[in-house]
């Protein structure tokens, strides 16, 4: 009977240790990352129910079949983010999953040859088109509090080359302001999951219209901000803010997101002539591969051919 008792025991402290290890690797990503790897399984659950196929733990071929399935009608890049989400809800679940096994990575390679792999992202907000935003912001927008809000928002975005997750999470205790502008600590990133951290410096403009910094002061001073989180709104509001504002400026909103801020602050620092290593510096960027995109874009016309025949 002791010996019974004590095995229960020992069943139920790995149970929780179970449970514990799984918030543990929960936790080492971020809520927003957690939720993204959860919706792509979730699709690739009910693609499974769907063909009599076996979803947890599942094996290469049927994530190779499924890949096929998706190929169909998605961008490559959709496809290895869903390889990812399902490796990782795998080890989340005690479960190992080959997400490198030649059925996988010989199918991924026959995809590109046949779809290619580039994708149309949504395009950057550039100087001219952001003018143009801020100025009917102010000109339209009757909602004080907005006006003041959404411009700040706008300005610090792109000045920033945040990601939408750290815009929105940005708290009153992460501000610094110096002499020459403003200092803000990023507590966690896509990129810094471990919550190392990291500081962003965005100075004083000269054009005090579009200055990031002053703005920020306006909105901190309007709304009386003291404490907690800066803007209040979640990462998905940053994305129907620039359309909003695309629309009444008469940009085609489709072709505009959240990310455009992040992706206008490096498309227009790369056409300025800005370095590589600084233009990762504030975007937080730790691989050169998408950073040296928005250089190429910027050089499209800069250093096009085209340019040295006279006609």
């Amino acid at each position: 009977m002791v010996i019974g008792n004590n095995m229960n025991d020992i069943i139920s402290e790995v149970k929780k240790l179970e449970l514990e290890t799984i918030n543990n690797l929960k936790s080492s990503k971020a809520n927003n990352t957690v939720r993204a790897y959860e919706s792509d399984f979730k699709d690739f659950t009910l693609f499974c129910l769907k063909n009599g196929l076996q979803h947890l733990p599942t094996e290469p071929k049927i994530l190779s079949i499924y890949l096929t399935h998706l190929s169909k009608t998605n961008k490559f890049s959709t496809l290895k983010r869903r390889i990812a989400s399902i490796k990782v809800i795998h080890k989340m679940k005690g479960h190992y999953l080959d997400a490198k096994h030649p059925i996988i990575m010989e199918n991924l390679l026959g995809i590109k040859r046949i779809n290619g792999s580039y994708q149309k992202s949504k395009k950057p907000l550039l100087i001219n088109d952001l003018k143009l935003i801020l100025n009917v912001l102010d000109e339209t927008e009757k909602n004080e509090y907005k006006r003041v809000r959404n411009k700040s928002l706008i300005l610090l975005g792109f000045s920033g080359g945040f990601r939408r997750s750290e815009l929105v999470n940005i708290e009153y205790d992460d501000l610094e302001f110096v002499n020459e502008g403003l200092k803000i600590i990023i507590k966690r990133s896509k990129t810094d999951q471990v919550g190392e951290g990291s500081i962003k410096a965005i100075p004083y403009f000269i054009n005090t219209k579009y200055c990031p910094v002053i703005k920020l002061k306006d909105w901190i001073n309007y709304k009386n901000i003291k404490s907690g989180k800066i803007y209040e709104i979640s990462d998905k509001s940053v994305s129907l803010i620039i359309k909003k504002y695309a629309i009444l400026a008469g940009l085609d909103s489709n072709n505009y997101g959240g990310h455009s801020l992040r992706s206008g602050f490096a498309t227009a620092a790369a056409e300025a002539g800005a370095e590589e290593r600084n233009i990762m510096a504030m975007t937080g960027h730790k691989t050169t591969q998408m950073v040296r995109r928005y250089i190429k874009e910027a050089n499209l016309f800069k250093n096009n051919a085209l340019n040295k025949i006279k006609i």
